[in-house]
């Protein structure tokens, strides 16, 4: 894997709707550029970049829970995203995120039950992705249904992939929409 760059964003919201928030929420997120080995030719066979992933999950999940403050147990939401430059294609987003990210992420987090989600599209430098997020043990808890935007203004050029793990502390500010608390979670099958 040859990586370009890795950023690290932290999100803090202290007020939303007029009302303090406490403790404030925290998002964060791990970000790196890496060049693609497959730009601008096809390859049937796209397992390195199944086996990017697994790396990327571990160095991501990694900085991202250290930009949280440190705790894997302190994490609540997770999310994955990428973009890949012009001279690549969708599935090499496929490729790095769902085969083998995923374990070495939960690993991270300090578990996880339920899928991580994830958004992936192809794009020029500067390209933003939203990358989803929701409860690590329940899909269905609704007050962590939420997405953390990432945009580098120099990524990805033509030759690259940006591969973004996001994590969260909490829940959406002053989340109250109803449904399944974090509270009631199970924590069984991943849902509820």
């Amino acid at each position: 894997m040859e990586t370009r760059k890795t950023v690290t964003i932290v999100e803090e919201t202290h007020r939303e709707g007029g009302q303090k928030v406490v403790p404030p929420t925290r998002k964060a997120a791990a970000v790196a550029v890496i060049k693609n080995p497959f730009a601008n030719r096809y390859e049937e066979d796209l397992s390195q970049l199944m086996n990017v992933g697994e790396e990327l999950g571990e160095l991501l999940g990694r900085k991202a829970v250290e930009a949280l403050g440190g705790q894997a147990l302190s994490v609540e939401s997770y999310g994955k995203g990428a973009v890949v430059g012009l001279w690549g294609e969708l599935e090499h987003a496929a490729a790095i995120l769902h085969p083998k990210l995923g374990a070495p992420l939960r690993n991270a987090v300090g578990g996880g039950k339920a899928l991580i989600p994830s958004a992936k599209k192809v794009g020029g430098p500067g390209t933003s992705i939203d990358v989803p997020l929701h409860y690590k043990d329940a899909a269905f808890v609704r007050s962590h249904f939420d997405a953390m935007e990432i945009r580098l203004p120099d990524s990805p050029r033509a030759d690259e992939i940006l591969v973004a793990i996001a994590v969260t502390d909490s829940g959406r500010p002053l989340a109250r929409v109803g449904g399944l608390k974090k509270e009631e979670v199970k924590g069984e099958d991943g849902l509820r």
